[in-house]
């Protein structure tokens, strides 16, 4: 909660530290305060501190050398620098050691708070990734979860009641959405957790194939099975079955596993025996099964069986501010994993990448945050770096980019989607932005939007 958090500011002029300290605590903040970059430390060491807002020119022990000092006892602080024009270089070799921004004076408060505001943001969400990694062992990747846009909070919901349960679900959506990470959370919070999660891509093998990669196979059953082989269903006894892609099962197929889902009970390809597991089934699909049950192409019977509980992932174009926030957190992961010194985005990258449809979802996010690193040239990734193609959401002309709009109707477009998607929240919306909350609600009266 932002009331909780606790600033430093750190400036050797007292009116200037005065007047921040009156504006943060006026925003719900509680604030410390250091006349130099020693103060800075030695408070740092004595109080848990969320963020720290720091001069860069001090006398006796400078903004640089505290900065030096500050990330190396705890990389992890959000450290921000505030410089006058006439040191913009100095700001940017400060972001380069650890900085994660600077504003130059004097200061627009409204730009202050945006960015005070996003950094805490950013490091809640850096710890609450860290602390799910931990507790869940580093399992998997919790990241693909990250998001607080309400379909994500319907899912998160969702899924916290259907875990540890021993239901059967059917995971649906787009590919890139991530399904699979989905059936992973469902599997290690069940009852199950201990036994072993087994996946089978659906879609991958022929009919044949699949068969005995399910349900096993006796020798000599078909050519090539030259000694008998467990299958992928046996191997899940006591765990969860994951069958991605299970759209592209076929008829015949469909009727075996409905039979194994039922009765409990199998037989392996080549055998006239019975046998049994007993396995959660959970089953994930980009096609819209109720269409094929009507047009003939899958068993309604199994459909039922299957979509006991149904888990609709949403498309990242619907996730709203979500984009941005998994789009800072794959920057962080990739930047360090390349040792590169990439800050974060710049507000137009910013604006491109809640503009743009995302047709390959998360999956697509997370290629071309990392290809946005490798080709960046700076400290920030520029619109140039994400090299996206020029997708919009699909639907009418209306409400999406299209070309033959002008700047005008596309900047107002931009606006009521980050509107909607914050939930009229101003200050969030200015933030994703980029701009000022001023200059926001100037947008807001210039296209007569409806009040929040």
């Amino acid at each position: 909660m932002k009331e909780q958090s606790l600033i430093l500011v750190v400036d050797d002029e007292a009116a200037h530290r005065l007047m921040l300290t009156a504006h943060l605590e006026e925003s719900g903040y509680r604030v410390m305060e250091a006349a130099d970059g020693g103060a800075a430390t030695a408070a740092v060491e004595a109080e848990p501190v969320d963020l720290v807002l720091m001069d860069l020119v001090m006398p006796r022990v400078g903004g640089m050398e505290a900065l030096g000092r500050i990330k190396g006892a705890h990389p992890e602080l959000p450290v921000m620098m505030m410089t006058a024009y006439g040191s913009i270089d100095s700001a940017v070799e400060a972001l380069k050691i650890g900085a994660e921004d600077y504003l130059t004076k004097p200061l627009d408060v409204d730009e202050v708070l945006i960015k005070i505001a996003r950094q805490l943001k950013a490091a809640r969400l850096a710890a609450q990734v860290a602390s799910q990694a931990e507790r869940l062992g580093e399992r998997f990747d919790f990241s693909a979860l990250v998001g607080e846009s309400p379909p994500m909070r319907r899912l998160k919901e969702t899924l916290a009641l259907v875990a540890p349960t021993q239901a059967t679900v059917l995971i649906t959506g787009e590919s890139g959405t991530g399904k699979e990470v989905v059936a992973q959370i469902l599997h290690q919070n069940s009852p199950r957790a201990e036994g072993p999660l087994i996946k089978v891509n659906c879609a991958a093998l022929p009919e044949n194939l699949l068969e005995s990669e399910l349900f096993g196979h006796e020798k000599g059953a078909f050519t090539g099975a030259t000694s008998r082989r467990q299958g992928r269903l046996a191997a899940a006894d006591g765990g969860t079955l994951f069958l991605d892609e299970i759209g592209e099962m076929t008829p015949a197929l469909q009727a075996k596993l409905l039979r194994a889902l039922q009765e409990g009970e199998y037989s392996p390809v080549g055998s006239d025996k019975t046998f049994h597991a007993d396995a959660r089934v959970i089953a994930a699909t980009n096609r819209d099964l109720a269409a094929a049950v009507n047009e003939g192409a899958f068993r309604e019977d199994l459909y039922y069986r299957l979509n006991v509980v149904n888990l609709p992932m949403p498309p990242l174009r619907e996730r709203g501010e979500d984009v941005l926030l998994l789009a800072e957190l794959f920057l962080r992961s990739f930047a360090q994993q390349n040792q590169r010194e990439i800050k974060g985005f710049s507000p137009t990258s910013r604006t491109r990448l809640m503009s743009y449809a995302w047709p390959g979802n998360v999956r697509e996010l997370i290629n071309g945050v990392e290809r946005a690193v490798i080709l960046s040239q700076g400290v920030q990734v520029e619109p140039d770096d994400l090299l996206l193609g020029d997708k919009v959401p699909a639907s009418g002309a209306g409400d999406s980019l299209h070309a033959g709009m002008t700047i005008r109707e596309a900047e107002r477009l931009l606006i009521e989607k980050t509107l909607a998607a914050t939930e009229g929240n101003r200050t969030r919306a200015a933030e994703m932005l980029g701009i000022t909350r001023k200059t926001l609600q100037n947008k807001i009266k210039e296209y007569g939007l409806p009040p929040a």
